[in-house]
């Protein structure tokens, strides 16, 4: 607030004044559509509807880099106004970069020439990239310059997909995303492990969070960096039991570290519970891509849809639900239905990852329906949060 000119930031249509607004609500709004409408295709309902690249390319670029892609810009330009001291994207700028991510979203949907598509879907990442770079740099926040090496890697995750694409190689398209996945577990760890100790510490009013050990944070950092890495290169495709050890001191890392953050008091509060057992999910999912390397799983999909929506997609609706109240000036206390939100989605995590290798119909289903209703929730009570001015009358 120091930063703005408080008139000229009044003056902007609310939805503009600070990123998190349109890419919070756009992503949301996008994902609550996207998943019922990719199980029809897999249903066999949508024969003569084919998105660029066919729907199972659509399905994993655009859950990874639209819909994830869009949060983390979202959250992190919001972030680095705090961060820098500097005035956050807005106004019109931002509404140029929300009709870039718009423009390629419609672009895979509506199956636009390869040739168009590629370039458009590319810029977003390296422009969100490149505002972060020059945000940082002038400030001189060494401390976040990581993030934007991840970003960097992220947009090059996302170019050897359109490669793919390009090329007509269904491997490639795989290395990028499974590379981009683990990336954004990269980012899970760097920005979870600042913020869950002091949300924790804030949330049940302890004295001072739990402090992060220095190697610890280093060794997850590296850890799933050469995760990304070897799924970038195509060795992690297919199951190597010399990975298994890998994946499994990740896993032990994470369940660690998230050990350390436990207080039985989170189960009070569904805005803490649920940023547990996102990175609870990411555990599971790392052990369990550590068994299917080391040959004791069949399949690698139950882990992998760990990753993505228990994980990946569970933090996501866990900040969504805090981080719009706090930068809309409401009190951290969540609107009626939203905790009931929380659980639906962690419901439909475990019958994706636990029902569906069983009854594979019952489990998607079951599992679409918790990520439909969580959404649904967290549009009917929030769309009106990021589309209004903040309730204390300031900026942002």
């Amino acid at each position: 607030m120091h930063v703005l000119d408080r008139r000229t930031a009044l003056s902007i249509p609310p939805i503009w004044r600070l990123a998190f607004r349109p890419f919070f609500l756009c992503a949301s709004l996008y994902a609550l559509v996207a998943i019922p409408l990719w199980v029809m295709a897999w249903s066999g309902l949508l024969a003569d509807w084919q998105p660029s690249g066919g729907w199972l390319a659509w399905h994993r670029h655009e859950m990874l880099f639209g819909f994830a892609s869009a949060i983390v810009a979202g959250f992190l330009l919001t972030a680095v106004q705090t961060w820098t001291g500097q005035p956050g994207l807005s106004g019109t700028r931002l509404m140029l970069l929300a009709g870039l991510w718009l423009a390629a979203r419609l672009g895979w949907l509506f199956g636009l020439a390869p040739l168009l598509l590629i370039p458009l879907d590319f810029s977003f990442l390296l422009a969100v990239t490149a505002l972060m770079g020059r945000m940082l740099w002038v400030a001189r926040q060494k401390r976040n310059y990581p993030i934007v090496l991840v970003l960097s890697l992220l947009a090059a995750a996302n170019a050897l997909l359109l490669t793919g694409l390009a090329l007509g190689d269904d491997e490639l398209q795989r290395r990028g995303v499974l590379a981009g996945l683990w990336l954004v577990a990269t980012l899970m760890g760097l920005i979870g492990g600042r913020v869950i100790p002091f949300f924790t510490q804030r949330g049940l009013g302890r004295l001072n969070a739990v402090k992060p050990w220095a190697w610890l944070e280093i060794a997850l950092l590296l850890g799933t960096g050469l995760i990304a890495a070897l799924y970038a290169s195509g060795v992690a495709l297919q199951a190597q039991p010399l990975l298994a050890p890998l994946f499994l001191v990740v896993a032990g890392g994470h369940l660690l570290r998230l050990a350390r953050w436990y207080d039985p008091g989170i189960w009070r509060v569904p805005l803490l519970w649920s940023l547990h057992l996102a990175m609870l999910w990411l555990v599971v999912a790392t052990l369990g891509l550590a068994l299917w390397h080391a040959g004791l799983l069949a399949s690698f999909s139950p882990a992998l849809h760990g990753l993505t929506m228990g994980a990946m997609s569970g933090l996501i609706v866990a900040m969504l639900a805090r981080v719009t109240l706090g930068h809309t000036g409401r009190p951290l206390q969540l609107p009626a239905g939203m905790a009931w939100a929380l659980v639906l989605f962690n419901l439909g995590c475990v019958a994706r990852v636990f029902v569906y290798p069983l009854w594979p119909l019952a489990g998607l289903w079951l599992a679409t329906i918790g990520w439909t209703l969580a959404l649904a929730i967290y549009a009917w009570r929030y769309v009106p949060m990021l589309i209004t001015a903040r309730v204390d009358g300031h900026p942002g």
